[in-house]
């Protein structure tokens, strides 16, 4: 693979748009720098409001390999770095029943299982290692990303220490569900993802679904912004309005009514305490308000 680097942040900026992603400029920054610096990039927010694209449309301009790690409670070593290919190992002393199997043998780079990390670390070619959702995770593995993150390499006890050949480009991702630690917030740049602003937003679903209808776009986007303000158990990110605008578009629909709103929005909403909140005069006025929007 060919070695991509950008002169800028305005050619970076560039280059996601022509990925189908479209940063604001706070965002383009910290991925030029997270670039520049070789260092792993936090990046906080809700749900939905981009950030595991940011990482997808890194590893497409970058024509790099993306690994991903998907969190959650209980991740171990075993399923995040590497175990042990305990079948094979098995049929080897099977081989060799008539002679003597050493213990080095037996616990050589040949029987080991790549799991996310440990396969980001060897590879020989451009990597984006992300690691997502990591609030998910508990905090021994946060611990163990320490020497991850630090020094790029990993200890296997029968083996010893590997090194990265080349340093994987790291985005590691939160919901926030819960507060990560300093030690392993210093080893990262940060950047905060926040809903984008109406304008933006119309962008983003104009350039992830083609050949919506531009008023159509206006309107899906005023209205899931009407949708945050209200006390909803799960607000509708980007990545929702993504999703309606594009099932308003496959129904032929040029603009907003209220009983198109109501058959799709579950498109948007995913609690069905949130589904309730939105009826009757709820969603006639923001049916209303949106269509006055552009």
């Amino acid at each position: 693979m060919r070695l991509v680097t950008f002169a800028g942040i305005d050619e970076l900026e560039a280059a996601l748009r022509d990925a189908s992603y479209l940063p604001d400029r706070g965002l383009a920054t910290a991925l030029y720098l997270s670039l520049r610096l070789a260092k792993p990039l936090l990046l906080e927010g809700e749900a939905g409001v981009g950030k595991t694209e940011a990482a997808k449309a890194l590893s497409r301009i970058l024509d790099a390999r993306l690994i991903r790690l998907q969190c959650y409670e209980g991740l171990d070593v075993a399923h995040a770095v590497y175990e042990w290919n305990y079948s094979r190992q098995l049929l080897h002393i099977r081989a060799a029943q008539e002679g003597t199997v050493s213990e080095e043998e037996l616990f050589g780079p040949e029987f080991l299982i790549h799991r996310p990390l440990l396969e980001a670390i060897e590879s020989p070619e451009p990597v984006v290692l992300l690691i997502d959702e990591i609030d998910r995770a508990d905090d021994e593995f946060e611990a163990f990303l320490l020497e991850v993150l630090s020094d790029f390499q990993i200890t296997i006890p029968e083996i010893g220490t590997i090194a990265a050949q080349r340093r994987p480009n790291v985005i590691l991702t939160s919901n926030r569900t819960r507060e990560l630690h300093d030690a392993l917030k210093r080893r990262c740049l940060y950047h905060w993802i926040g809903h984008p602003s109406l304008d933006r937003e119309i962008d983003i679903v104009r350039l992830r679904v083609p050949g919506v209808p531009e008023r159509l776009a206006s309107q899906a986007a005023a209205f899931v912004r009407g949708l945050r303000r209200l006390d909803l158990a799960k607000p509708p990110g980007v990545a929702e309005t993504i999703d309606w605008a594009g099932a308003l578009a496959a129904l032929g629909r040029q603009e907003l009514d209220a009983e198109v709103v109501e058959q799709t929005l579950g498109s948007v909403l995913k609690y069905h305490e949130d589904l309730l909140a939105v009826r009757d005069e709820t969603l006639l006025g923001l049916v209303e308000e949106a269509r006055a929007a552009r």
